[in-house]
């Protein structure tokens, strides 16, 4: 009997790929220093030991839960980073914001870059910072806090926190959010990467994912 790791719920397998949702606190893949080795890639390689070194074809924040594809071969591990290099693939995030938003839903377009001096926290900058876009609209409120889709259009570090959070984007940082918001350890943002679409890299066919929630 096959024994999944703990904190993983694995969505799809076959010889090609293997979707899996991942919980909130737990790396993607393996950090600096004998501390960080706990990931996601770390734990799939004990579950499937023929599977390519570095299988992580994308990754989630630390802090953030929700859907990851993995490949299992070098071939589809290309033909997967293809597709989400032409931005192909789909992807939906569900939030929960730390207060409430005055719009139902819109386009943030913002540029941004890394803090050298306060790694990995990123900043805005129009002149020198990489534009990152997401479509976003309004799910509804709950005790004050607004519940919000983000359909992000690029994949820059920490889009959907800074997008949320900074003044020029929502206003308002994601319920837990230890960088740009109140939280303070890991393990309590609430934002989840709910839906990913993409092609199967062998047959074409479309295929969809759906992973509600926590919160």
């Amino acid at each position: 009997m096959t024994v999944v790791p703990e904190g993983l719920n694995i969505h799809h397998e076959d010889p090609l790929f293997i979707v899996v949702e991942k919980p909130s606190g737990l790396l993607s893949v393996p950090g600096k220093g004998e501390a960080n080795q706990d990931c996601v890639v770390n734990r799939l390689k004990q579950l499937y030991p023929d599977c390519i070194d570095q299988p992580s074809v994308h990754r989630l924040d630390q802090d953030t839960s929700g859907l990851i594809v993995m490949a299992r071969t070098e071939a589809v591990h290309r033909i997967l980073s293809g597709q989400f290099m032409d931005r192909l693939v789909g992807k939906r995030y569900i939030a929960l914001l730390e207060g409430l938003v005055e719009e139902q839903a819109g386009l943030i377009e913002l540029a941004f870059r890394l803090d050298p001096d306060n790694r990995p926290y990123q900043v805005y900058d129009p002149e020198k910072g990489k534009l990152g876009t997401t479509r976003w609209r309004m799910l509804g409120v709950e005790n004050g806090m607004t519940r919000v889709e983000f359909m992000p259009l690029t994949g820059r570090t920490h889009q959907l926190r800074l997008h949320a959070a900074h003044k020029k984007g929502l206003g308002v940082p994601i319920v837990g959010d230890r960088l740009y918001g109140t939280g303070t350890a890991p393990g309590q943002l609430k934002l989840h990467a709910s839906i990913l679409r993409f092609r199967h890299p062998k047959t074409r066919q479309p295929m969809e994912f759906v992973s509600p929630p926590p919160f």
